[in-house]
């Protein structure tokens, strides 16, 4: 195999593994991807756990022992969030991956999978973005801090392998989307953003919606479900010290994208674009080759997926609204 693939995938049967951000839009679907392998999953709330506090975190591992950890805890958000709260993006992030990170190694953890972004490479990277492009240049300004945390924490993964042999790997997804996402008018991402405004729109009758930026701007977006079965597939298979891209192979127009949402949530009303607000990256696309190659293959197609989302959104919607 190449380098940092195993020749005999590791079992995960009967292994203690701790999902940290479980209540995610990624850790969800890790622990629905789980519950097929015949594990122990563990938890544990933030009121039961603060990941930010060194000293809780290390005590709840020592007394907890878990063979594996999946590192999906993270304060997230889109470009207004981001530009708003830097420093809570950059101070909650390090605080989380550093006191994970130690801790796993302190307690003897078998294997640690950290979770980055594709946000970590440089704004005008060359595409699509191979792993080796880290570093080569400046971040994208919007999402700078957040980039910046999960350098460190991919880092930190690569230098405790270096100086502990700990094996600890690190995945780069693209743009998730999925059940389970931030449906917040100051913190969404793009699609729940759109999704969202594409349903009140619709639900008032409105004749046109508004988009921020200028719809040209090209993303890669992956279904968190194929993102946890990825990242079962890296901690059965992978063994390495780099990073390993996973994404959809596929990108899609900001415009495109909003058509598809509005077909999906049958809005009926033309679409404005609002060029004055920020774009954000122009273009970002990851070269997932390492893990294809490896034999990992995605399932959901972006319609179904997004249709998927939609019927979620819709459900959750009517329950919040009986309850």
């Amino acid at each position: 195999m190449a380098q940092g693939w195993l020749e005999k995938p590791l079992s995960l049967a009967g292994k203690k593994i701790f999902v940290a951000g479980h209540r995610g839009l990624v850790g969800s679907a890790i622990i629905r991807r789980l519950q097929n392998e015949a594990c122990e999953i563990i938890t544990a709330t933030r009121d039961e756990l603060d990941l930010r506090e060194q000293e809780k975190v290390r005590a709840w591992m020592q007394r907890i022992q878990p063979d594996m950890a999946i590192l999906a805890a993270a304060k997230v958000g889109g470009i207004l969030a981001n530009a708003t709260q830097p420093a809570d993006f950059l101070y909650d992030n390090i605080m989380i991956e550093a006191n994970v990170i130690k801790a796993a190694q302190e307690t003897g953890v078998e294997k640690l999978l950290f979770l980055g972004s594709s946000c970590i490479y440089p704004k005008h990277a060359l595409q699509p973005i191979k792993e080796e492009a880290l570093l080569t240049g400046a971040l994208e300004l919007t999402n700078e801090a957040y980039a910046i945390a999960k350098i460190a924490g991919l880092k930190l993964c690569e230098s405790f392998r270096a100086q502990y042999g700990c094996d600890f790997i690190s995945a780069m997804p693209c743009n998730l989307y999925g059940p389970g996402d931030t449906f917040d008018e100051r913190n969404s991402h793009v699609i729940p953003a759109l999704i969202m405004k594409a349903h009140a729109a619709k639900l008032s009758g409105a004749a046109d919606l508004e988009i921020w930026g200028s719809g040209k701007p090209l993303r890669e977006f992956l279904h968190a479900d194929d993102l946890a079965d990825a990242l079962v597939f890296l901690l059965r298979n992978y063994s390495g010290a780099g990073p390993v891209n996973v994404g959809s192979g596929e990108e899609i127009s900001i415009q495109a994208l909003a058509e598809m949402i509005v077909r999906v949530t049958g809005f009926k009303g033309g679409l404005i674009f609002d060029a004055s607000k920020p774009d954000g990256t122009p273009r970002k696309l990851l070269d997932s080759s390492k893990i294809r190659k490896a034999g990992w293959r995605l399932q959901i197609g972006l319609e179904t997926g997004l249709t998927q989302v939609y019927e979620h959104f819709q459900r959750d919607k009517a329950a919040k609204k009986a309850a």
